[in-house]
C-alpha cells in the first residue's frame, strides 16, 4: 500500500547524522542500511546489460509512487519514448506520471547528425536546464543516464572530473538526491571508464553481470556510502516483472522461531527413526547416488501433506512432469489428482534455463502465491552444476531462510557422484544449513545389490543410529531391520562380524535399552 502524505517522515532514516531516503528496491535498503543518503550523489557503474538504466528509472518511480516525490530523468542515450515504452514492461506508467506533473524526462541525447565538438567544453547549459526542471517540478530525486555518453569523445580526465563535479555540486546545492550511471570496461577492473567518476561522487554502487561457468550471474556491490554504514561484498540480484530484486543474504538473521510440532515423512518406519517425524519448520536433505530412492521419499512426503489437506509444491529440475506422475503412480500416488484438487503444485524447469537468482525468485514467488506448508526441491545437485560454490551456497541459504521464515517444512535431495561406498556430506556445502540428513546408498551383500538408509543427522531430537535395509516395491518405500552382524556398510565393503551368544545377547539388550530411551 502506498504511504500517505506524511510518508513516514519522507521515508528518511537516520544513521550517525546522515539521513537516508528509502529506494523501496527489494533488498537494496537492507544492504545500504536504510537507503541512499539524502541530497547526495550516487554513482552506479557497470558494463552493458547490468541493469543500470533500470535501477535509475526504478529509483525515480518508487519515489513518485510510494512517497509522492517528483523526479527528473536526464537521458543521454535513449529517447524519452523508448524509456516510457521499456518501463511499461514492468507495469510502470511513466506517461501518466508525466501528465500529472510528477515526472519530467529531459532529453539530452546528442544530435546524431551534429558535428563533433572541439575545443573547450562545459555543461553550463545542461546544468541550467536540469536546475530549471528541478525547480519547476519541485523534484526530490534526479537520475542521470549516463555520463559516459556525455564525455565519450574526451580523453582528458581533468575535463571529465571538472564538469561532473560542477554538475553534482549544483544538484547538491538544490538538495536533490541524485543517481548517476556510468559505464565500465570490464566486470572486475577500474570502477568507471574515465577513472575519475568515483572520486567525485559521494557514493558508489557497482553492478555486475559476470559469466560463471555457463551461466550469467548479476551482483550488486556498494563500494562506498560516504559518512554512513553499509554492508560489504557482492549480493546477487535478478530482474523480475517488478524490476530489480536483490537478495541480501548477508542481512538475514537467525531469528526464525523453532517448532516442536512433528510432521510425518509419509513413511511410518522413517518417522520412528527420526523420533516421531520431522520438525515442522525444519529442512531435510536426502543425499545418495542416483536410483537410491530419494525422489520416492519426496513423493511420500508431499503426498502425506496432501492427505492432511495441506498444500505442497515440488520444484523438479531433473525429471519432467509426466515422468514424475508416472513414477508416483507406480507407487500408488496420484500426482495429477492432487493437482486437480489444488493441494499440489509441480514446477519443472531445466537448471540451465535461468540463473540461480532467477530460480530463487521463482521459488519465492510460487511460495508466496500458493502458500504451501511443505516444499521439495529435486534435486539441488542439478542446480549446482556449472556455478561457483559460493553462489550455490547463497542460493541454498536464500531458499532455506525463506522457508524457515514462512514456517515451511522443506525436503531437498542431493545426488552424489560416487555410486558405492562412503561419500562426503560436506562436498555439497549445504550440510550445515540443513536440520536433518538422510543418507541413502548402495551396498553389496551376498552377491546382491541392496539399498541402505540411515539418519545421519537430526538437530534437536533423538534419532535411530542404525543403518537399515531399504527396499522399494509397488507399495512404495519399505525400511527393514538394520544390517545385523555386518560392519563396513558405509564404506561399501560390508563384512560379517562373528560374535558369541553372550555378546549377541548383550547387543540385543543394549538396542532394547536405546529404543526405550
Amino acid at each position: 500500500m502506498k504511504s500517505s502524505s506524511s510518508t513516514e517522515s519522507q521515508a528518511l532514516t537516520r544513521s550517525k547524522g546522515v539521513q537516508k531516503i528509502r529506494t523501496m528496491i527489494e533488498g537494496f535498503d537492507d544492504i545500504s542500511h536504510g537507503g541512499l543518503p539524502v541530497g547526495r550523489s550516487t554513482l552506479v557503474s557497470g558494463t552493458s546489460g547490468t541493469g543500470k538504466t533500470l535501477l535509475a528509472v526504478q529509483f525515480l518511480y518508487h519515489g513518485m509512487t510510494y512517497f509522492d516525490e517528483p523526479g527528473v530523468f536526464v537521458t543521454f542515450e535513449e529517447s524519452p519514448a523508448d524509456i516510457i515504452t521499456n518501463a511499461y514492461s514492468f507495469g510502470w506508467d511513466l506517461q501518466a506520471l508525466i501528465d500529472n506533473g510528477k515526472l519530467f524526462i529531459l532529453d539530452a541525447c546528442p544530435d546524431p547528425e551534429g558535428q563533433e565538438v572541439v575545443g573547450s567544453f562545459d555543461l553550463s547549459a545542461l546544468i541550467e536546464r536540469i536546475q530549471y526542471a528541478i525547480r519547476k517540478y519541485k523534484a526530490k530525486r534526479v537520475s542521470i543516464d549516463s555520463v559516459t555518453a556525455v564525455f565519450h569523445q574526451y580523453d582528458a580526465a581533468d575535463v571529465v572530473r571538472r564538469e561532473i563535479f560542477r554538475l553534482l555540486a549544483r544538484l547538491k546545492q538544490m538538495g536533490a538526491t541524485t543517481l548517476m550511471t556510468t559505464e565500465r570496461i570490464e566486470e572486475y577492473g577500474p570502477v568507471a571508464r574515465f577513472g575519475v567518476e568515483e572520486f567525485v561522487s559521494d557514493n558508489v554502487v557497482i553492478v555486475r553481470n559476470a559469466l560463471e561457468g555457463e551461466r550469467r550471474r548479476r551482483t550488486l556491490e556498494i563500494l562506498k556510502l560516504r559518512g554512513t554504514t553499509h554492508m560489504k561484498g557482492e549480493y546477487p540480484f535478478t530482474i523480475t516483472d517488478d524490476g530489480i530484486s536483490i537478495f541480501p543474504l548477508g542481512a538475514m538473521r537467525l531469528t526464525q522461531r523453532s517448532s516442536n510440532v512433528r510432521v510425518s515423512s509419509g513413511v511410518t518406519t522413517l518417522d520412528k527413526m527420526c523420533g516421531g517425524g520431522f520438525f515442522k519448520d525444519s529442512i531435510i536433505l536426502a543425499t545418495g547416488a542416483t536410483g537410491t530412492g530419494k525422489t520416492l521419499l519426496v513423493s511420500n512426503f508431499l503426498a502425506n501433506a496432501c492427505e492432511n489437506g495441506e498444500r505442497s509444491i515440488l520444484f523438479a529440475y531433473e525429471e519432467s512432469r509426466s515422468q514424475l506422475s508416472r513414477n508416483a503412480s507406480s507407487w500408488g500416488i496420484d500426482f495429477e489428482e492432487l493437482e486437480q484438487q489444488g493441494l499440489l503444485k509441480i514446477i519443472c524447469a531445466y537448471p540451465e534455463s535461468a540463473g540461480l537468482e532467477d530460480h530463487l525468485q521463482i521459488i519465492k514467488s510460487q511460495i508466496a502465491e500458493f502458500k504451501p506448508s511443505r516444499i521439495a526441491i529435486d534435486s539441488l545437485s542439478a542446480l549446482d552444476r556449472g556455478v561457483s560454490n559460493n553462489a550455490f551456497r547463497q542460493f541454498v541459504i536464500g531458499v532455506t531462510g525463506f522457508a524457515k521464515q514462512e514456517e515451511i517444512t522443506g525436503f531437498f535431495t542431493n545426488t552424489t557422484e560416487q555410486f558405492m561406498g562412503s561419500h562426503s556430506i560436506t562436498d555439497s556445502h549445504i550440510s550445515t544449513i540443513t536440520d536433518t540428513i538422510l543418507m541413502l546408498q548402495y551396498v553389496e551383500i551376498r552377491g546382491e545389490m541392496s539399498r541402505a538408509i540411515n539418519v545421519f543427522k537430526m538437530r534437536g531430537s533423538w534419532h535411530d543410529k542404525a543403518i537399515r535395509e531399504y527396499t522399494i516395491n509397488a507399495g512404495g518405500p519399505q525400511i527393514q531391520d538394520s544390517f545385523r552382524d555386518l560392519e563396513g556398510i558405509i564404506s561399501g565393503s560390508p563384512r560379517r562380524v562373528i560374535t558369541n551368544e553372550k555378546n549377541q545377547l548383550s547387543r540385543i539388550m543394549k538396542d532394547m535399552k536405546d529404543d526405550i530411551d
